[in-house]
């Protein structure tokens, strides 16, 4: 495809700005999709227009005027009174002055924005505007015209113009890239006629048309390599273990707890994985507290108990060391239930000698299951007979890392634990090259987490509540939304609300402080003085929504609640309620807009973590539940798998019968979804490497 910087009026200084927002070539322009729309098919007369309603109208600009606002140093306000037929309306925008070389009275003027009153009169508070000159009188009206995110540099009918113009010129040399069949099959339009209405849409069922048929081409190509990592899987040769029931059985009834039917359900289905000579790809999902690194540690018994090795890697030094301590004791206390597993821990933090020792141990197979951090993927450790890798909060590690780990074994099994729901509309998307198993139900006697809201002007209330129980010998956590205080931002930091803990409010008690910024040696040294009761209060960031259990906390406080996103508060709240105590999460928050309300609200009503992720999905979209980084979830330019499940699920489908037929892509009907692959996945040559 030509280079977007050859094209006529572009050249090197723009194509720049272009190549910032993602454009690059004349492809990479037709696929640089319109955010919304103006339907210029309706001009709304200016009588006609209501407060609060969006207006389109063309207009003629009947005077102008520039002015500062009244505080000293206050901003530029321009504001221009246009008229039609039917009445006249003002049009104010804010520090831009420079509009005065534009606007002239008599020009004519397209306007469009939300309608406000102010004062007594109604007025566009910063539109989008467009002139229409001298000559091209309705070349833009009577049409669906598109908005685009703009690149700096770029007015919104500059960017139209240079769009139209490729899609006139290159529209031709565009390559289809579904199949007819799958076309067919769908009611899909081709692709040229789908740019075109998307862009330039003839009418909104056009528009409508192309969006499924875009959406539709999107899941399908971000299905394949998801699709094409499940085939090789199957592919290869895995280990097969044998179950020693009678082992399992022994360990299990030596827990001081019994398994929750979820717990069993699960770990009947990865011990069926782990039967079979595949390496089994599983994702394990459930609630914080839900029981999951108990079925993590049965299913490492069945690896050693074949005389393999089994990997626990964890994101924390602490959340490592609380692993191991838990596996250690467990496995000591199952003593006579059969073979003693040796249980190892490898972390940055051990001195060389004790490092050398535990990467000796491992090497020559002493160790049976070895708990770490990223220290397990680094060049010098080497497994005996690596059969089975447990990784904990997965989507806190980087891709790579996460790769490294299973190459220290020949094809061994992995078994993924995330405490964050993924809700069904999104784990084909994320997911779909792993099995997932699910945890649905708390174990027995765990209390439910009662969640208070207090307003700002009743913060002192929390305040005692929360000292009353760390009075009683309990221990509670203070999360702050801040690490250090911000000028422009008038919230609680961290480092300011421990100061004033600490020295003056709750003076009595003894206060620790535990933030992102902080060494990760002083991270552990204080998470530890907590755990173990060296603390009463614990200060801290969104540090701990990956954190460790404490029984003896009871009392979380969170300032400025509504900051948060929801699935957050509710990982963070899955902090206490460990132990026996009843336990309160407190919230202190003026949710000034409908969605910190509705996250507020749900906080407050439900307990359920797979019910508040798909609140929390509803809330906040898709592209920010994980955040936009997190799982190739920018990759959808277009397609929205919260309101499209239907079509997601029908692409995978086509995707997975056209791979079954041709796992490599090589019909000649396939090759433009294979350089397409290519183009959107940098490295995709890995996926189809198969047989």
């Amino acid at each position: 495809m030509t280079a977007i910087q050859y094209l006529k009026g572009i050249g090197p200084k723009r194509a720049k700005l272009l190549a910032d927002v993602g454009i690059r070539d004349i492809e990479d322009a037709f696929y640089y999709f319109p955010r919304r729309y103006q339907d210029r098919t309706h001009f709304t007369p200016i009588a006609q227009i209501e407060i609060g309603a969006i207006a389109t109208l063309k207009a003629e600009v009947l005077s102008v005027n520039a002015r500062r606002g009244f505080r000293k140093g206050g901003f530029n306000i321009f504001e221009a009174s246009v008229g039609d037929d039917t009445g006249r309306i003002f049009a104010v925008w804010f520090n831009q002055p420079y509009l005065r070389n534009y606007f002239k009275p008599a020009k004519k003027v397209i306007l469009y924005g939300k309608a406000e009153l102010y004062k007594d009169r109604i007025q566009l508070s910063n539109p989008e505007f467009e002139f229409i000159e001298e000559g091209e009188e309705g070349v833009e009206s009577g049409k669906i015209m598109p908005v685009y995110p703009l690149p700096r540099g770029f007015s919104q009918r500059g960017l139209r113009k240079m769009i139209a113009s490729i899609l006139e010129k290159h529209l031709t040399s565009v390559a289809e890239i579904l199949p007819f069949d799958i076309r067919s099959r769908h009611n899909l339009g081709n692709i040229a006629k789908s740019l075109r209405n998307i862009h330039f849409p003839e009418s909104e069922d056009a528009r409508l048309a192309a969006y499924q048929r875009l959406s539709f081409e999107e899941f399908f190509i971000f299905q394949i390599p998801l699709i094409l990592r499940k085939f090789k899987r199957k592919e290869k040769k895995g280990i097969a273990f044998k179950i020693n029931e009678g082992s399992l059985s022994s360990f299990i009834q030596s827990l001081p707890f019994v398994l929750t039917r979820s717990q069993s359900e699960v770990l009947a289905q990865i011990k069926s994985d782990m039967q079979v000579d595949r390496p089994m790809q599983r994702l394990l999902q459930g609630d914080v507290g839900s029981g999951k690194t108990i079925v993590a540690t049965i299913a490492a018994l069945v690896a050693v108990d074949n005389a393999s090795q089994a990997a626990f890697m964890a994101p924390t030094e602490i959340l490592a060391n609380q692993h191991y301590e838990k596996i250690r004791r467990q496995m000591l206390e199952s003593k006579g239930q059969g073979k003693q597993v040796s249980v190892g821990l490898l972390t940055s933090s051990l001195d060389e000698k004790e490092k050398n020792k535990v990467l000796k141990e491992i090497k020559n197979g002493a160790i049976d299951i070895v708990v770490g951090t990223h220290a397990l993927i680094q060049e010098g450790v080497v497994f005996k007979k690596l059969g089975l890798i447990i990784m904990d909060e997965q989507h806190k590690f980087g891709v790579s890392q996460r790769a490294l780990l299973p190459q220290k074994g020949i094809d061994p099994d992995v078994l993924i634990m995330t405490a964050t729901p993924i809700p069904r509309t999104l784990s084909m998307t994320l997911f779909g090259d792993l099995d997932i198993s699910t945890i649905r139900e708390l174990p027995q006697g765990r209390k439910k987490i009662q969640t208070l809201l207090y307003d700002t002007g009743r913060r002192h209330e929390a305040y005692e509540f929360l000292r009353s129980h760390v009075k009683s010998g309990q221990q509670a956590y203070i999360v702050c939304p801040l690490i250090e205080d911000n000028p422009a931002l008038m919230l609680a930091s961290a480092k300011r609300i421990y100061k004033e803990f600490s020295q003056d409010i709750f003076r009595e008690f003894k206060v620790g402080l535990v933030h992102g910024k902080l060494k990760r040696e002083e991270q552990d040294k204080a998470m530890v003085k907590f755990r173990h009761g060296k603390l009463d209060i614990l200060v801290a960031t969104t540090i701990l929504e990956v954190g460790i259990d404490v029984p003896n906390a009871t009392v979380m406080l969170i300032e400025h609640a509504e900051r948060f996103g929801l699935s957050q508060l509710h990982q963070m709240r899955g902090r206490i309620g460990r132990g026996s105590f009843e336990s309160f999460c407190l919230l202190i928050a003026e949710p000034k807009t409908e969605q910190a309300q509705s996250r507020v609200d749900v906080l407050q009503s439900c307990s359920d973590g797979f019910q508040i992720a798909e609140e929390d999905l509803k809330i906040r979209g898709p592209g920010e539940f994980f955040g936009e980084r997190q799982h190739g979830l920018t990759e959808l330019k277009i397609a929205d798998p919260l309101k499209q499940f239907h079509l997601l699920k029908s692409s995978r489908e086509e995707a997975i019968k056209l791979l079954n037929d041709d796992p490599k892509l090589e019909k000649r009907q396939n090759t433009e979804i294979k350089k397409q692959l290519y183009k959107r996945f940098p490295g995709f040559e890995r996926f189809i490497m198969v047989g």
